[in-house]
Parts: structure tokens; sequence; C-alpha cells
């Protein structure tokens, strides 16, 4: 089974979704490029977002050489006591949104988005994984979230046992806002992945060149550390600066190459003028992959150029905890009870 890991859902909330989507202040000037790689018009912000976006994104997987698309859940930022954090994050998908989405296609696999430190932490994760959630999505720097924190260890405990994937951000963010830029650092993963959790680091640490620190080494070390450790290829096909050449040589190479996992981060666009320009493809074939347009498929056909052998885009597959065959929408209330052990993520 071919999978994309890393695709993003956006929404205004139109249809009582609950999403919603306000750009602040650098991460404005990204919001018509977002747009425009999904193909939706900047009316669309202020329209049906919700339908017209999951309608995109359908259509692209349905229409790509890949068989699912990971769809991602935003939770909004908190503080270490547990109280949110206002008027600080760009945009909010409920972790019940993308459950659906899942349940009604089966083109899509749901990634939920908590919080450790809320309140209801454990009891969301408890209904994530009753839903059918086979990830769970975070941008430590963004949400302000230090796995490390030994609060959090019930619940990192809860994910180990049960089999969720943590996909974390590392690296590089200029779509969002960051809030602890040294929760970028993939070491930011070193307690989940002692505890037993399977970690993915998004984009591999890599960090925009010239702008930001990158920790694409400090991630290769901890490969070597942990065998639950492993990095997606997400947006390195975008004109990010991210991707290097000495960064894609170690990637594809023996050591490297059976942890990466194939990702878009759609609706980041889709390029792949960088890699030309690095000398990682030829021209024709990157004019040739240009000319689609569907920005998953064109995402998958770079990074097939860029040397990505057909084990990067099936190894998720492999790596997915086995989903519920019955669809369980609560938490009983026995369970909630022992769950609900206050704010701050009190878990030990």
């Amino acid at each position: 089974m071919k999978i994309d890991c890393h695709v993003h859902v956006v929404g205004n909330g139109t249809g009582g979704t609950g999403c919603w989507y306000r750009p602040r202040g650098f991460t404005r000037l990204g919001a018509p490029f977002l747009l425009r790689t999904v193909g939706l018009p900047a009316t669309a912000l202020t329209g049906d977002l919700d339908r017209l976006y999951v309608e995109q994104i359908l259509r692209f997987v349905r229409k790509s050489s890949l068989d699912a698309a990971v769809i991602l859940a935003q939770d909004e930022p908190y503080r270490d006591d547990g109280t949110k954090i206002a008027d600080v994050g760009s945009f909010h998908v409920p972790n019940e949104f993308v459950l659906r989405l899942a349940r009604e296609h089966r083109e899509f696999l749901p990634a939920i988005s908590i919080h450790p430190a809320r309140c209801d932490a454990l009891v969301e994760l408890e209904r994530g994984l009753a839903g059918g959630a086979v990830m769970l999505k975070c941008l430590p720097n963004c949400q302000n979230i230090d796995w490390n924190n030994p609060r959090y260890t019930r619940f990192l405990e809860r994910m180990a046992e049960s089999g969720l994937i943590l996909l974390a951000h590392t690296g590089s963010e200029h779509t969002l806002p960051v809030l602890a830029p040294r929760l970028a650092d993939p070491r930011v993963l070193t307690r989940a992945l002692e505890i037993g959790v399977t970690c993915i680091a998004a984009h591999c640490g890599t960090g925009t060149m010239l702008l930001d620190r990158d920790y694409f080494d400090v991630f290769v070390e901890m490969t070597r550390r942990f065998p639950r450790l492993y990095g997606d290829n997400s947006s390195l096909a975008g004109p990010t600066f991210r991707l290097r050449p000495a960064a894609l040589r170690r990637m594809l190479s023996a050591e490297l190459v059976g942890r990466i996992v194939h990702g878009s981060d759609v609706p980041v666009p889709v390029s792949g003028v960088l890699a030309w320009a690095f000398g990682l493809m030829k021209w024709r074939d990157w004019r040739s992959i240009a000319q689609i347009t569907n920005p998953i498929e064109r995402d998958a056909q770079l990074k097939r150029a860029l040397g990505f052998p057909a084990e990067t885009f099936t190894r998720l597959a492999e790596l997915l905890r086995k989903r519920p065959r019955t669809e369980v929408t609560d938490v009983p209330i026995s369970r909630k009870r022992n769950l609900a052990l206050g704010c701050g993520g009190h878990y030990i």
C-alpha cells in the first residue's frame, strides 16, 4: 500500500466542522500560495472551504499513483499547565473531522492532534484510538509541546501500548507562528522513543538554508540510537530551501534510506525547481513532472526522480497500527474516570 503520510486538512468551519483558518503576521503571505497549490481561488477562504478543499484532496489521491493519504488534524497551542494559548495559532482542525472523513473515504487515514497538557488529553487519545486514528500529529515548536516533559509519561506510554505513531514536525517552520524555536530539535522526541513510541521526524530536522538552524545531523545520529525513529521527506520537493545535495545523498544511503517514509506536506507548494537548480535531477525530468497538475502526484513523481525507492512509499503501511473493526464514538464513563487526572498532563 503506497501512502502519503503528510497531507494537511484546512477549513473555515462551514458545515459545522469546527475548523478555522486565521493566518497571522508573516503567515498571511503564504495563504494565496497554499490555495493555488490545491487549485482553489482566493474566494474559497470565505466560501465553502471545508467542502471544496476536501473534495480536491480526495480527487488528487484518487487520481494519483498512491493508495491513500494520512490527513492531519491540528490542535491549538497550550501551556504546560493545560491552559490554552489563545489567539496564536493560524488554523485548527478538530480530531472528529478527520476521523469522520476517514470513515467516509477509504483513501483517507486519520492523524489526530492532541496537546498532552490538555485536561482531557488521555480521554481524547482514547477517543481517537477507538475512532481509528493511525497517527498523532504535532508541531512541537508551534504548539509548545516538549515531549521530554516527565508529565507526559502516561500519555506516551498509552501511545506506545496502542502502536499509535507520533508524527512530529522538526526543523524550520515558516508557514505557522513559532512559539518555542528550541523545540524544532529532533531531540524533543527522545523520551517518546525511550518509552517505545514509533516516531516520524517530519522533514528529518532539515532547516531553511541561511535562515534557520539545521538539525539533519542530529536526526541521523538519533536513528543510530533509536530503531523506532523514522523521518519523512515531506516538503523536500518544495521551494523551502530544505533540501541540499549532501542531505539527499545521506537520505538515500544504505544507512538511512530504510528510515525514510514518503510525505508531501500538501498544501505546501510542490515545485522541484530547487532540486533541478542544485543538480539533483535532469532538466527534462523536472520539466515533464512540472506539467502534472495534481500536487500529490507531482510530489510523488519528484521524489521518485530524486531517487527515493519504491519502499519509501510502502514503508508506512508496515508501521501502522491495526485500526478497530467497529466504530466507537465515545469512551466509557468508567474509563473516563481513570483517565481524568487533572490539567498539566500529570500522568506519571
